[in-house]
């Protein structure tokens, strides 16, 4: 009796202590998630992305002031095939829920792009290559996000009235993936994650995926890009200021 006793206070303990903590938190945390790994939606947009978007692409984009060079925006597949692409605003898996792009396409400003290929070619030498989540993003797609998000939490989103350095075409959100095997490598956190594992200096999680995350970073330096404080997969050129916001949507890049 006494062992069946003891049996069955240890089944117990067990049992309290592996639902103590959130299995999808515990991974993420111990064992790094993949860097394409799905979005996790914040909120519900206030209203339908259908009626944004006729407002959006109806609106104009801020007057800038000062001299800007003649933009050249290039899309990256057709420079280097190698260059996976993973597209979210082009899908329904993204902070909004909703597709807002029209085609799951990616162009950048010809300097930017030149660059980021230099990144490329690095990382094969390593076995590794690019995943690119999103590159040039028209400003009424700026607005669009403004616009469908709640007042709180507008601190995730560009100001419109400021526009994005996506909009300029010299900003880029990337991960990495092996090339024999064509899989993701893990990150401290998942693309778009507002977590505190989402920041540059997080130190905490998997050492694999830490040490993933400060190999992009350290390469992207290399040629040119710097990582926003808080969202490890955000790259922005050293010439983001050169280019003026822009609005032309895919179909009209030539």
């Amino acid at each position: 009796m006494l062992k069946r006793r003891f049996f069955l206070s240890i089944l117990f303990l067990l049992l309290v202590v592996g639902c103590s903590t959130d299995p999808g938190e515990h991974a993420a945390q111990q064992e790094g998630v993949p860097g394409s790994a799905q979005t996790v939606r914040l909120f519900e947009p206030v209203r339908p992305i259908d009626d944004l978007r006729v407002e959006a692409l109806a609106a104009d984009p801020p007057v800038e002031e000062g001299h800007f060079k003649e933009p050249g925006l290039v899309e990256l597949k057709p420079l280097d095939p190698s260059i996976k692409l993973d597209i979210r605003y082009a899908t329904d898996d993204n902070f909004m829920g909703a597709a807002v792009y029209e085609s799951a396409r990616a162009f950048l400003q010809r300097p930017v792009a030149e660059d980021l290929l230099e990144v490329n070619r690095e990382l094969h030498l390593k076995g590794l290559g690019l995943i690119v989540f999103d590159g040039y993003r028209p400003w009424y797609v700026t607005r669009i996000f403004w616009d469908a998000t709640p007042d709180d939490k507008k601190a995730f989103v560009a100001d419109p009235e400021k526009g994005s350095r996506h909009n300029r075409g010299a900003a880029v959100d990337v991960s990495l993936y092996r090339r024999s095997t064509g899989e993701p490598l893990v990150m401290p956190s998942g693309f778009d994650e507002t977590t505190e594992r989402a920041a540059v200096d997080y130190s905490g999680g998997n050492p694999e995926a830490l040490a993933n995350r400060d190999l992009l970073i350290s390469t992207m330096r290399r040629h040119g890009f710097e990582p926003l404080a808080n969202e490890w997969w955000h790259f922005d050129h050293a010439s983001w200021r050169d280019y003026p916001i822009l609005n032309l949507r895919f179909d009209e890049i030539e």
